[in-house]
């Protein structure tokens, strides 16, 4: 039986991103027999106490056969340092520093080998693109329902506002501020961290807006984004979960590992991309969601290019390459 350690990065500046993909990838790897823990850290506890409660923590390095790290702050002195030999897989977005790894995730959809060039060990095995992004199952089982539910076109009754369980910035008050003079009579459904700091703020929020539901540390993603018919959503690995599931969203950009990822989706056709900190921000964004809530045309384009991205089946693929190390 193989034991894996995963070490991740996690906290308010960070947000939950990192741990909830290697989550995904360490239940792949359980249902082929590995034993998997992650490295303890309060900033990790909290995030494995709201979505992995039965995923064990540790101190213990040396119990590991293998490591995962899912850190940009970790280089490859630090992988070596830790994994003393061991195989080890890199989960990284960035390809901006040497990374001791035997194999390398990234599924940035411009991602190519060049960009591991002289960065990784030779003959390091790299995993790139949105075929390999970690996805919960969940939603590859709920796909065929999605694609179905996206042919009909119908009229966005559900608005699904997803940026990050720290809502870092404090970004979600200030787009619903922005969102609920245009949305009408749609539902805005909510998605936060438990330990959000403007959690308060988004609780009083939705008491005086009866459209706004929140959904604190909600185990229902899938189900949230099945239902939706629009998504403003954060330029992180919650991308793929829209497109495995052909919700047509716009993008926003809140930090510059996000920027690749999100324009390389932009010029595809699969989103259109904003970022919060551009000075005309407020008024791109209210343009541009005014579009997509009346351009129903708009909103199938944008569908349909997002279902070819990924089919959600990437955690399996890269277990399956991880074990064969």
């Amino acid at each position: 039986m193989t034991r894996v350690l995963f070490v991740c990065a996690a906290g308010p500046r960070v947000g939950g991103g990192h741990v909830m993909r290697s989550l995904t990838l360490a239940r792949a790897l359980a249902t082929r027999g590995a034993t998997c823990a992650f490295r303890a850290s309060p900033e990790v506890e909290q995030v494995l106490a709201a979505f992995g409660p039965d995923m064990p923590v540790t101190d213990r390095e040396d119990d590991a056969d293998a490591l995962v790290f899912d850190s940009y702050a970790l280089t490859a002195d630090d992988h070596r340092a830790v994994a003393r030999g061991r195989p080890t897989l890199v989960i990284d977005d960035l390809a901006d520093r040497p990374l001791a790894a035997d194999l390398v995730l990234d599924s940035g959809p411009a991602r190519a080998a060049a960009d591991y060039a002289d960065l990784v060990p030779e003959g390091a095995t790299l995993l790139l693109g949105p075929r390999y992004a970690p996805v919960r199952p969940a939603f590859a089982e709920l796909r065929a329902a999605a694609l179905a539910r996206r042919a009909e076109r119908g009229p966005v009754r559900r608005i699904l506002v997803s940026l990050g369980l720290t809502d870092v910035g404090g970004v979600t008050g200030r787009v619903l501020d922005l969102l609920r003079p245009i949305a009408g009579e749609a539902r805005l459904d909510v998605v936060v961290g438990g330990g959000a700091p403007s959690l308060p703020a988004l609780w009083d929020l939705a008491a005086k807006d009866r459209r706004v539901v929140l959904h604190v540390d909600t185990q229902h993603m899938p189900e949230l984004v099945l239902d939706a018919d629009l998504a403003i959503g954060a330029g992180g690995s919650t991308t793929w979960e829209r497109c495995v599931l052909a919700l047509p969203a716009l993008t926003l950009i809140l930090a510059d590992n996000q920027v690749a990822a999100a324009r390389a989706l932009e010029a595809a056709g699969v989103t259109p991309c904003l970022d919060v900190a551009a000075q005309n921000f407020e008024t791109r964004f209210v343009a541009t969601a005014e579009g997509l809530l009346t351009d129903a045309e708009a909103r199938a384009a944008l569908s349909t290019a997002s279902a070819k991205v990924c089919d959600g089946l990437g955690a399996e693929r890269v277990a399956d390459v991880f074990l064969g190390l």
